[in-house]
């Protein structure tokens, strides 16, 4: 019918789904950059990007229980799967809580896109409600990348920059979006003018390698060599087989940093294992007998436990500029690729005819493993936390996929738990945060449904947000077509690491109020969200309960009751480094203090040390 005021047809009215709003277009760039899910929650400074979302169908909006693990878990959406993570929260305290999770990705170099609302445009300045600058909240975390959005022409742009520059610099970026931009109609793809720019999403990869001199160089320092040690990363991942062949050709012993070892088969004979303060004996053996180091894609910061500057000669291959040089002085960066270069490397490195010091290497971590499997079976009252870790091993899947999270479960991964050939592990390590293993869990099963995932958790990390992210578990794990997901946590009721680090740095005694932690009952949360739990306080349920729970219908709690008072003992340490273990212990009372000496003694003596009784 004529409109009567006008005379005229009514235009047609647009239905919200033909909607062709910024946040539809910016739903439109995710998708060209092959983003399959975002990770948030949501609040009304976001929600045209929610609204874009639901329309389009993907990305897959997964909610998270906080805005802090909605991070964790675009951290570990990067680490899984070597793409871009996606995080999206409104403005003011949606935005602050993602700063542990973007440091996370920062400190260990992944690339995540945190996509943040805020107040519309006209009050920004007025001190309105949750109006926080954005941009300097963010400008050290993220620090590569951060912009506001002020016209909707700017919005396709700042998406692809931010996703090329988290990718470039692996590191997070983000894109704030006030309100009323995020409603605003899409602009016109096709303008083009004077302050019009036009951009496209995608990166390449490149082939990077060392110039030829610097190859040659490296290589006559490695070949002059007479006991070679190497170190390797995170960014040697990938390159197993070559680490092998370097390694072989140079009679080499290998170390791994904690990000790295799951890059290579630690089942090798020369492989010692994991380097640093959570590390093993033969590590520091290694480290400390060698006098040619090859640093593979690691920035390690467990200085300490390098070789003494001055002591060994250096060659030094990362991705980044930045990381050569800067955790021990460097003879020869090279700036490539890890598996490129060492491929260009090996045919100039001689074969050895002298194994003496392969030999020593592969007798200290013989020793090692001889020491690890004596302290994962001995006694503890009620459950040695390292045989829980420790029995693991003969069990995990070979298509498994691992979460750690921060706190005393991290060094009995570190040295008890051996994983299968590709099967990645990851925790936050560089930043150390706990609440890791869970959010990362999620991250990794939704990449991979169909592959199980053990997360190791504390108790303290548990209940700081695990709890919580149960319920997202919880939610989610009828859509997996294999349920397998097993936490197990490790129930001592103390905040354990800090508690021997208030012994070992600082000499003193244990502090109930700030170490005691609540008693929960986890298996029982667990089958209260629908979940499966079983509670294990004897060595002899320890087994039973891992091939139960790997082999459920349903996701799984193990909470493990295990004993505060196995030490967390450095490697091969002089008495000077541990006489704040025994001066703090000797001023706590009680049974556990007693036995905690007790473990601390035993385990010193397995190493050959025989410390003072009276300290």
């Amino acid at each position: 019918m004529p409109d009567r005021t006008t005379g005229s047809r009514p235009s047609r009215t647009t239905s919200p789904e033909e909607k062709n709003t910024v946040s539809d277009l910016l739903v439109q760039r995710l998708r060209k950059w092959g983003v399959d899910r975002v990770f948030g929650y949501s609040g009304d400074g976001i929600d045209g990007v929610i609204g874009a979302l639901r329309r389009a169908g993907t990305p897959r909006f997964i909610q998270a229980r906080h805005e802090e693990t909605a991070a964790f878990m675009a951290v570990g959406h990067a680490k899984y799967t070597g793409q871009v993570g996606v995080c999206l929260s409104t403005q003011g305290p949606g935005a602050v809580h993602l700063l542990n999770g973007l440091y996370d990705a920062k400190l260990d170099s992944k690339p995540v896109v945190a996509i943040v609302g805020q107040q519309v445009s006209s009050v920004l300045g007025s001190a309105y409600q949750q109006e926080i600058d954005l941009v300097r909240l963010f400008g050290d975390v993220c620090a590569q990348f951060v912009q506001t959005a002020y016209t909707p022409q700017q919005v396709p742009m700042l998406i692809d920059r931010a996703f090329r520059t988290a990718l470039a610099t692996r590191g997070p970026t983000c894109v704030v979006l006030p309100h009323d931009i995020q409603g605003a109609p899409a602009p016109d793809l096709t303008a083009h003018g004077h302050g019009v720019i036009a951009t496209s999403p995608g990166l390449a990869t490149a082939r990077v390698v060392p110039y030829q001199e610097d190859l040659a160089a490296a290589a006559a320092l490695l070949n002059a060599g007479e006991r070679v040690a190497i170190l390797v990363g995170q960014g040697a991942a990938g390159a197993d087989r070559e680490l092998r062949e370097v390694a072989d050709r140079l009679g080499a012993g290998v170390a791994a940093s904690l990000l790295g070892k799951p890059v290579l088969d630690e089942a090798l004979p020369y492989h010692t294992g994991v380097l640093g303060h959570l590390g093993t004996t033969a590590s520091t053996e290694l480290m400390r007998a060698c006098d040619t180091l090859l640093l593979v894609g690691t920035n390690d910061p467990w200085t300490e436990f390098y070789p003494a500057p001055g002591q060994a000669r250096a060659v030094q291959i990362d991705i980044d500029g930045r990381r050569l040089g800067v955790r021990y002085p460097v003879d020869v960066p090279l700036l490539g690729d890890a598996a490129e270069t060492l491929r260009a490397l090996l045919h100039r490195l001689k074969p050895r005819s002298d194994l003496r010091w392969r030999q020593r290497v592969v007798d200290w971590t013989r020793r090692w493993r001889h020491t690890a499997h004596a302290r994962a079976t001995a006694d503890a009252d009620p459950l040695n936390p390292q045989y829980v870790i420790h029995a693991l091993s003969e069990r995990l899947p070979v298509d498994a996929q691992v979460s750690v999270d921060v706190g005393s479960v991290t060094y009995w991964y570190a040295r008890h738990l051996r994983l299968p050939p590709g099967v990645p592990a990851h925790l936050s390590s560089t930043l150390a945060s706990m609440g890791s293993a869970l959010p990362y869990g999620v991250a990794a099963k939704l990449a991979a449904p169909d592959r199980p995932v053990v997360a190791l958790a504390g108790d303290g990390a548990l209940q700081m947000n695990g709890l919580a992210e149960l319920i997202t578990v919880a939610a989610l794990w009828r859509q997996w077509p294999d349920p397998r997901f097993v936490v197990c946590v490790l129930n001592n009721r103390d905040l354990a690491e800090v508690t021997w680090e208030q012994r070992e740095t600082e000499g003193e005694p244990r502090f109930a109020a700030s170490q005691d932690l609540p008693d929960v009952p986890y298996a029982e949360w667990a089958r209260l969200l629908g979940l499966e739990g079983t509670r294990v306080a004897s060595p002899d349920a320890v087994v039973a309960a891992w091939d139960a729970a790997l082999n459920a219908d349903r996701p799984v709690v193990i909470d493990a009751v295990v004993d505060p008072a196995v030490p967390l003992l450095p490697p091969a340490q002089p008495f000077e480094k541990i006489q704040g273990m025994y001066a703090g212990l000797r001023q706590e009372e009680g049974e556990v203090a007693r036995r905690a000496e007790e473990y601390l003694r035993r385990e010193r003596n397995a190493e050959g040390y025989r410390d003072p009784v009276e300290v």
